[in-house]
């Protein structure tokens, strides 16, 4: 006997019953199988909101093959997560989406060759229907297991090696190309560059860029390659090009992170910014507020392109295509660093 107060939950028998239907026309409606009328179908509905009946998704998905999740897979270190507001941006752009179709997002992030293996297995697990992939590089081993497994994905980047496969991105190189142009339009003789992320499409797009931009002036002398687009990265960076060119007066960051990181050797080295070096970033992100003067950046519409990923996802589990390939706006935002 049920204790006292306790009311049982409702079943697909008692969606049935007072639906005056079979409990596999119940099950068909739940699945959402085709073949049942449109009377059968009005009849449950008023049946399951009667009786109470709530939908149990763990076994629907055992049913219909889906867990209603989706995988948004980070490719960066642990701090970089944390440090980086683009990718908090991204994460909450495709959070909003597929909360809109009733998905839930899995936030799997990447930092080792350990968390790659174990991603790679619980990729192939059914646990998730797609992924949003995020810093992906090319020859990515987590590119390759979604490519095995068939999962419908969409790459918020445009790695090269990634075929036909859905992606959202910015043209990195145009935007650089346009940075760096309006840098040497203020009158900067000697501009490096710190160029991040090399092994990634985004850093090697941006540094193609700014060599576009300076031509015959370029100085492969004045870029300094860092790994990470972080605040440390950058200041790392600047320490480099200091020793090695100290009359530099422009520099290109290729994130708002590394430029922060940049203004801060550059003032500790007493170089005034704009006065003795223009400095500008990449991303017009919360750092970019944050800095003294503000920078000159790129705007990288990163919620957008959380979205956008999400939606492209959505769309190869509706069966509409393959997510199809998007290039999203990236203006410039010039302010006081330059």
């Amino acid at each position: 006997m049920e204790a006292t107060g306790r009311r049982r939950r409702a079943t697909v028998k008692d969606v049935a019953l007072e639906a005056g239907v079979s409990r596999g026309t119940v099950s068909r409606v739940l699945n959402g199988q085709p073949y049942v009328s449109a009377e059968a179908r009005a009849a449950i509905d008023a049946a399951i909101t009667k009786v109470g009946f709530v939908p149990n998704r763990a076994a629907r998905s055992l049913v219909v093959q889906s867990s209603q999740a989706i995988g948004l897979i980070v490719h960066e270190p642990h701090s970089l997560f944390v440090e980086d507001p683009n990718i908090g941006s991204i994460l909450l752009g495709a959070n909003a989406a597929l909360s809109e179709a009733d998905y839930q997002m899995a936030c799997l992030i990447a930092d080792s060759p350990r968390d790659i293996e174990r991603l790679s297995h619980y990729l192939g697990a059914g646990l998730i229907d797609g992924v949003i992939i995020v810093s992906a590089r090319v020859g990515d081993p987590i590119t390759r297991a979604v490519a095995q497994l068939q999962l419908p994905a969409a790459f918020v980047g445009h790695p090269r090696d990634i075929g036909d496969a859905a992606y959202v991105a910015i043209d990195n190189r145009a935007a650089a190309r346009e940075i760096t142009t309006r840098l040497a339009a203020t009158g900067r003789r000697r501009i490096g560059m710190i160029a991040a992320a090399l092994d990634r499409d985004s850093g090697s797009d941006r540094l193609a860029g700014f060599v576009d931009a300076l031509g015959h002036r370029f100085d492969p002398q004045l870029v300094q390659s860092v790994p990470l687009y972080s605040f440390s990265c950058g200041q790392d960076g600047m320490r480099a090009l200091l020793e090695r060119h100290p009359d530099i007066d422009g520099v290109f960051a290729s994130s708002d992170a590394v430029a922060a990181g940049a203004l801060d050797v550059l003032q500790a080295a007493g170089r005034s910014v704009p006065g003795d070096v223009g400095v500008v970033g990449f991303d017009d992100s919360s750092w970019a507020l944050r800095c003294d003067p503000p920078l000159s950046t790129v705007h990288q519409p990163a919620t957008e392109l959380g979205r956008a990923a999400a939606e492209a996802v959505l769309r190869q589990l509706r069966g509409e295509g393959d997510g199809g390939r998007q290039l999203l706006e990236c203006p410039i935002v010039w302010r006081d660093s330059a």
